[in-house]
């Protein structure tokens, strides 16, 4: 057993049982509906299904990531049991957790001068910061060190590809990411934005696609030209939605029947609370190993 615990944020996306089966410790960011607090704690404070429908019935929403204070009493339990930590954050493209994470672990590091604590920014949102996990998941089973650990991380987590798409603009307009006008315009012609996640771990808008049919060929398309080994890939690769699951499940058919030696087949699993705030529903995203994000 390694000497070391390994920790992440609830903005992984994956499930509770899959955490608690892959021995991955998290820490909850949380969110407003309406004025009413919430843990984005993976669906268990409210049904995710609920909480997208009440979005498209127009409840307001809004974030808000783990403090310092809040970092340091979730992170001294693993510390006076005599466990290192190896903590990777949401990432620092798009919240400030990073930097507070940082600061928790020079404080408590004063406290407890023999533990080792790596806080390591994953570049990465949603169910990619999942398959993330898994990967590091798996070489700590293989007995990695945390110091190898850290440095594998930091070689590969730019390979984690990252794509998404939006059936509606109305929740970019409602954030301010695009104006009204462009927005309405959008939503009249069908467009579909198709993003990814740039090398700072940014969110950035690629094309515009017009119609829902398109944007699902067109991201699977992207992985054909991007993936390990192009269709022959075999590594895992993971879908999140927000509250469109048949739009999901639209996408992993497609995969499935264009890569047939993806590692346990296409895993789908919900957007939380938290990321979908900004997405909104409609989002559905994708994810896999591949080519080196550049820019």
């Amino acid at each position: 057993m390694s000497n070391y615990i390994l920790s992440c944020c609830s903005t992984a996306d994956l499930s509770t049982e899959h955490f608690k089966r892959r021995d991955i410790n998290y820490v909850c960011f949380h969110f407003f509906l309406d004025d009413v607090p919430y843990l984005d704690d993976l669906g268990q404070s409210i049904d995710l299904a609920e909480f997208y429908q009440k979005m498209e019935d127009g409840a307001m929403t809004k974030t808000s990531q783990v403090n310092v204070e809040e970092f340091v009493e979730y992170f001294r339990p693993f510390l006076e049991q005599g466990k290192d930590i190896f903590h990777v954050t949401l990432s620092s493209g798009i919240t400030g957790t990073f930097n507070s994470a940082n600061i928790a672990k020079d404080m408590l590091l004063d406290e407890f001068p023999e533990r080792k604590i790596y806080i390591v920014d994953s570049l990465a949102a949603s169910a990619g910061y999942g398959l993330l996990m898994d990967a590091i998941a798996d070489r700590r089973d293989e007995g990695y060190s945390i110091d190898e650990l850290n440095a594998w991380v930091l070689d590969n987590r730019l390979f984690d590809n990252h794509w998404f798409f939006s059936t509606t603009l109305t929740y970019f307009i409602r954030g301010g990411r695009i104006s009204k006008a462009a927005g309405t315009i959008g939503n009249m012609l069908n467009i579909c934005p198709l993003m990814n996640v740039d090398f700072e771990g940014k969110l950035n808008v690629r094309e515009k696609v017009r119609s829902k049919r398109k944007v699902i060929k067109a991201i699977v398309d992207k992985m054909e030209a991007l993936a390990n080994d192009g269709l022959a890939y075999n590594g895992k690769c993971y879908i999140s939605h927000a509250g469109c699951i048949e739009d999901a499940k639209a996408v992993a058919e497609l995969i499935e029947e264009r890569f047939p030696n993806i590692d346990g087949g296409v895993k789908i699993y919900n957007i939380g609370t938290v990321i979908g705030s900004h997405t909104g529903p409609g989002t559905v995203a994708l994810f896999f190993w591949g080519n080196k994000r550049l820019d």
